[in-house]
């Protein structure tokens, strides 16, 4: 499977190789003279990127974005200028009720120029509530006390961190968003409840007093309907837990499991199971929707091949019939720093130009975690790719090796047709 889906990517690059300038040795796409990376015509460029803009106290992110100043935030916007994504999910990104730290990273970093690049504007954001840092008043990591981050509703050490936010110029339909951040996970049909292994009851990990208020996300769900030139594009974004961290006592695998659950919650929302109908959203509106433009978008944590998530969480969306994985982005810098590397990435079976993350050499190794993937309805997958230059490219210090200046993830990128836009 992941040899197709590269030989995919790389005819993507050749198909678009006649072109003047191509650098299809570095991206699917085309390299403009200043270094910047253009799309092909009549598409949309959807991207999504865990850019670690997250910070440990309350309103530290908000101080550093209040001047142009922030070294990371310079380096995260130069990387999204130079990709210049039409429609852009940031996860690990802090949240504050009065979308502050949003607009400071828009209004001093996305629209200053940062190395030359041309300014990239969004007009549009779409902010909610995360459950990070939420307290949920039970022992949810069952250390046998209540309270921190690990009983929160999703790890946080105050409420909102390492949450989400979507930029977009496109205008965005914000009564019709759905959003899923109360949904309990013990709602779910067949939820994969992690288990005590000193009981034997099935599924007792948790309380029957903490499944009661234990919500599945652990940030939150999204659906934003996105109007492209008059077509409708529903942006579906997440940010499952990592599958790791849960490794005591052996076997309970409660992180792995709660990731497989969040990944399965798109899966049922798109289909095939009808609509599924036990999806509840936070005003109450039940089901999800068959045949509607969608692209999920997020850092989903699971690879299709190699780490730590449970069950092969993530082909619950590559093998789905609604959505087209056909096309998988890919870059050559992912390629050379598995190469670079070694370690435990040369025991990985996944190819490493589908890497979007580089992570601990030795522990987990570079994996594919961040996605961009359309529905078959009412889109076509033009190409796409990640931002990771290779170790000999100019922009290679802006991701660096491990956690450089940016992030530990890398940008991904997708472009798509959307069919009916009156735009193209």
């Amino acid at each position: 499977m992941t040899t197709r889906l590269f030989v995919i990517a790389a005819a993507c690059a050749a198909t678009l190789g006649s072109q003047p300038g191509l650098a299809s040795e570095k991206y699917c796409g085309y390299v403009d003279p200043d270094g910047a990376l253009s799309k092909p015509a009549q598409t949309t460029r959807f991207a999504s990127f865990n850019a670690s803009l997250n910070r440990f106290n309350e309103g530290d992110l908000i101080s550093n974005l209040s001047t142009p100043d922030d070294p990371q935030a310079q380096a995260v916007a130069e990387i999204i200028q130079r990709v210049n994504p039409d429609v852009l999910l940031v996860n690990e990104f802090d949240f504050d009720a009065d979308g502050i730290a949003a607009d400071l990273f828009r209004s001093n970093y996305l629209e200053v120029s940062q190395n030359g690049q041309a300014p990239v504007h969004y007009p549009h954001v779409f902010n909610a509530p995360s459950n990070t840092g939420i307290p949920s008043g039970q022992d949810l990591d069952n250390n046998g006390s209540v309270g921190g981050p690990g009983d929160a509703f999703g790890f946080g050490f105050f409420p909102g961190q390492f949450a989400m936010v979507l930029y977009s110029k496109y205008a965005i339909d914000e009564y019709r968003a759905r959003t899923f951040q109360k949904f309990l996970w013990a709602a779910m049909p067949g939820a994969l409840l992690p288990d005590d292994p000193t009981t034997p009851e099935p599924g007792d990990w948790y309380s029957d007093e903490a499944l009661e208020v234990f919500r599945l996300s652990s940030k939150s769900h999204w659906d934003v309907p996105v109007n492209v030139c008059g077509a409708s594009v529903h942006v579906l974004a997440s940010h499952p837990t990592p599958p790791v961290f849960d490794d005591f006592p052996p076997g309970v695998d409660f992180n792995g499991r709660r990731n497989h659950d969040e990944i399965r919650l798109w899966a049922d929302y798109v289909g095939p199971r009808k609509g599924a109908r036990y999806v509840v959203d936070d005003a109450g509106g039940r089901g999800g929707f068959r045949g509607k433009a969608f692209v999920i978008m997020g850092d989903q944590n699971a690879d299709p091949n190699d780490g730590d998530s449970t069950n092969n969480a993530i082909l619950q969306l590559l093998n789905n019939a609604a959505i087209n994985s056909d096309l998988a982005p890919a870059s050559l810098g992912g390629f050379e720093a598995s190469a670079r590397q070694n370690d435990l990435n040369d025991t990985h079976t996944g190819s490493p130009a589908l890497d979007t993350g580089d992570f601990g050499d030795a522990n987990p190794g570079n994996l594919r975690a961040d996605y961009v993937l359309p529905s078959h309805a009412g889109l076509d997958a033009v190409c796409g790719g990640v931002f990771w230059p290779q170790e000999s490219d100019a922009t290679f210090p802006l991701v660096g090796d491990n956690f450089a200046l940016s992030s530990d993830h890398r940008l991904v990128w997708m472009d798509l047709r959307v069919r009916g836009a009156a735009c193209y």
